[in-house]
């Protein structure tokens, strides 16, 4: 793995935990696009901001740390773990801690052009309601 490559993981990472939805868009191509488990990507960087700033409301505290990267012939795999405390707007104020990775596509700029986002949405969902430690 090149240094280049887990420091751009690394500070990838360290933008999810801003609260700067934009911070967070930089790291992809102006027409990248991120699909959460299957579900209708969002293209460009304006999308992808909305769509990390719906994670940064909904968990005011986030913190994604890097669990580890993969490289194999499916691409470049970002393994993460999100915690937080659901206290955004509506919130149960749970604890909520899960784990899942993004299968990314790296442009010749070195940024991601797509990425397709996976997690246990069942166990997120159990999560949201009842925490992670019930």
């Amino acid at each position: 793995m090149s240094d280049e490559l887990s420091n751009f993981v690394k500070r990838y990472a360290k933008a999810w935990c801003s609260q700067n939805p934009e911070s967070v868009a930089a790291f992809f191509a102006e027409r990248g696009s991120i699909s959460i488990n299957n579900g209708p990507p969002a293209v460009g960087r304006a999308a992808i901001a909305k769509e990390a700033q719906a994670f940064m409301t909904t968990f005011p505290d986030m913190v994604v740390t890097m669990d580890k990267l993969v490289r194999d012939e499916e691409g470049t795999k970002f393994h993460w773990t999100l915690t937080g405390t659901n206290t955004g707007p509506g919130g149960a104020g749970k604890r909520v801690r899960i784990s899942g990775h993004e299968l990314w596509k790296i442009d010749n700029d070195g940024l991601v052009a797509e990425s397709k986002g996976h997690f246990d949405s069942a166990e997120y969902e159990r999560q949201l309601k009842h925490g992670v430690d019930d």
